[in-house]
């Protein structure tokens, strides 16, 4: 890709500038973030409160806290307030004040019926400028762009021939919709967000900050760090941990790429390729149990099934899209000769020091098993968390750092709250054009009843809706869009939306334009492009487990217990087979026939057909013979004893 193209795609993916939380403005900033983040806490686990007059003051906070830490563009003062921001915030509270105080008129109201007030148009519209604009300052031009090509389909997509027309809607109709019901900006993903994500949020930060993400990095490196390729399964292993408390592939590069990237470049692996290791080990967060993404949350909003479901669901496809991820970087370093680092912590040690960090996630696991709502597993763990970093010294929190905290969880937050406010603006509008059955009838056209071609277009479409755009949204407009023709299909709701949810993670990493590759950019020192199709190449045997667990729900744990023991088994080798036949190496390269047995053992153990598994499972066998006889063969085998 010429210098030129990626210029444009960085400036497309380019927020406003963070204002610095060191600067006179953030340390005026953190009281209010912290307020909110108290407020949140209190309403959500405490007292009771009606939903949508809680949204309406959350988003109004929230928004205000873009415009006064988020600049309009990536030149803005870090250090310095313009007049505008101020002026937009003020707008943010002001509008969200006047839904408050007409909030029991606004709920009561029979939307289109009754008739909007001149204020109500003026403070409807006002919203939703400055929900567009609090998007494009902290989610990009990318997400920003979708929402708009959206907004002017509602508007004038009358105008469009054929079936992607529909019947008149002006801008009274679209604004009642959008701004005065609960399926426009205060729908279910802005719910989510104050929420769900807000106290899971919370709980991160707290383990984060009270030493857990050390800690998880140096268990990481405990295991895994002698082994062949050892820094890059302890960005594996421990961006996997964390992922699944950020559920952010951007932060997760972030935060733990800053270690494991440059630590891989010095022991010989490439700067695309140390990045895109790092990129697809931070993907698979978003779908980790038990914590996941907020995607999740949203699922579990959207189709009804308890999060506990969900989160059981998904264990074997995440544990089969790391399995995946360390099987083929395991065999890469071998390829390549990269030996594992000489020091690593003493795992004893390690538990010594911090496995008191584990006792968080058994509380929240506890939690999801007894059957409480995701708030009090949140609230739960965080206290659990509090708890258990209050029995050192080392680890115990000051009321400053309480404050600290606080302040950072709700700015963590913001841009997942301002996305969802897009999102929501979206499927208000799918909602009035119908446009949702209209893409089933268009993939039903292209695929006629065929699942596997249906399939295949429904995760096309979730990989082109996620360019630029963050993963809750990228499912919400796929749950939208997508999946009643999977549905209709015959696929089971939970694996249909699990399938989404697992697309719309994997579009973070997937050319051309993968947001956690252009994060991993600057510090692997790589083309974003060139890193994006490195971490697609290191999973790309995950790909295919969606596929998978939608044939074979017993992956998903549903079932006999026999039949869910058969069905892991079988897709944990045809993923084992699958790697070796993209990889090309065993413990030495493995020739063309080799890799096209493990690649039909791989498809096969995948079929439905118990027939076809079995062959699948006597083909893997044979490979495997097939491997060790040519390894054993004088000239043939490659030696890999100093590996």
């Amino acid at each position: 890709m010429s210098s030129i193209s990626l210029s444009f795609l960085s400036r497309f993916l380019t927020t406003g500038a963070r204002r610095d939380p060191d600067s006179w403005a953030g340390h005026l900033l953190k009281p209010f973030a912290a307020l909110v983040a108290l407020g949140i806490v209190w309403v959500t686990t405490i007292q009771i409160v009606q939903i949508y007059a809680m949204t309406i003051v959350f988003l109004g906070l929230m928004l205000a806290l873009v415009f006064l830490t988020t600049g309009a563009s990536a030149n803005s003062s870090r250090d310095r307030v313009p007049v505008w921001d101020l002026i937009l915030a003020a707008a943010s509270i002001g509008i969200s004040a006047y839904f408050w105080f007409h909030n029991e008129r606004i709920v009561t109201r029979i939307t289109l019926l009754d008739e909007l007030t001149a204020w109500d148009i003026l403070c409807g519209s006002g919203l939703l400028l400055i929900t567009l604009e609090a998007t494009r300052r902290t989610v990009g031009p990318g997400l920003t762009s979708i929402v708009l090509v959206f907004l002017a389909y509602n508007l004038w997509g009358d105008r469009l021939p054929g079936v992607l027309g529909h019947g008149p809607i002006d801008y009274l109709h679209f604004l009642d919709i959008l701004a005065f019901t609960t399926d426009g900006i205060f729908g279910a993903p802005i719910r989510v967000a104050l929420t769900y994500v807000f106290l899971f949020g919370l709980f991160g930060t707290f383990l984060s900050r009270t030493g857990g993400g050390d800690f998880f990095f140096d268990a990481a490196s405990a295991v895994s760090g002698k082994s062949p390729g050892g820094p890059a399964k302890i960005a594996v292993v421990s961006s996997g941990l964390y992922g699944t408390i950020s559920g952010s592939p951007t932060a997760d590069v972030v935060t733990t790429g800053s270690i494991t990237i440059p630590m891989m470049k010095k022991l010989g692996y490439s700067g695309a390729l140390a990045g895109g290791i790092e990129v697809a080990a931070s993907t698979g967060g978003s779908i980790l149990p038990p914590v996941m993404g907020s995607a999740a949350f949203i699922m579990a909003e959207f189709t009804g099934i308890r999060y506990t479901d969900i989160a059981l669901a998904g264990i074997v496809p995440a544990f089969l899209y790391y399995f995946c991820v360390y099987l083929q970087v395991h065999l890469n370093s071998l390829k390549l000769g990269i030996t594992g680092l000489d020091k690593v912590p003493v795992f004893a040690d390690t538990m010594r020091r911090g496995g008191m960090f584990l006792v968080p996630l058994i509380a929240l696991v506890l939690a999801l098993l007894i059957g409480y709502s995701p708030n009090f597993v949140a609230a739960f763990g965080t206290l659990a968390v509090i708890a258990v970093a209050m029995c050192r010294r080392e680890t115990r929190l000051s009321f400053r750092g309480f404050y600290e905290i606080l302040a950072e969880a709700t700015l963590r937050v913001m841009p997942v709250v301002a996305a969802c406010a897009a999102a929501g603006l979206v499927v208000g509008g799918l909602s009035m054009t119908g446009l949702g059955a209209k893409v089933t009838e268009l993939i039903f056209l292209l695929a006629g009843t065929d699942l596997f071609l249906s399939l295949v277009v429904a995760a096309v479409i979730t990989l082109v809706l996620g360019m630029g755009m963050p993963t809750p949204s990228v499912y919400i407009l796929a749950a939208v869009l997508v999946a009643p023709a999977l549905t209709k299909l015959g696929v089971s709701l939970i694996a249909a939306h699990l399938f989404l949810v697992y697309y719309a993670s994997l579009s973070a990493m997937t050319p051309p334009i993968a947001v956690a590759a252009f994060a991993a950019a600057p510090i692997a020192l790589a083309n974003p492009l060139a890193i994006g199709l490195a971490a697609v190449r290191m999973a790309m045997v995950a790909f295919i487990v969606p596929f998978a667990f939608v044939y074979n729900n017993g992956i998903l744990f549903s079932g006999a217990p026999l039949q869910i023991a058969f069905a892991c088994l079988g897709v944990t080798l045809a993923v084992a087979c699958l790697c070796l036949a993209a990889e090309g190496f065993w413990k030495w390269p493995l020739g063309i026939v080799h890799r096209l047995c493990f690649l039909a053992a791989g498809f096969a153990l995948l079929a439905p057909s118990p027939l076809a598994q079995a062959a699948g499972g006597i083909a893997a066998v044979f490979g495997a013979w097939m491997a060790m006889r040519a390894g054993s063969r004088p000239g043939e085998r490659r030696e890999t004893s100093s590996y």
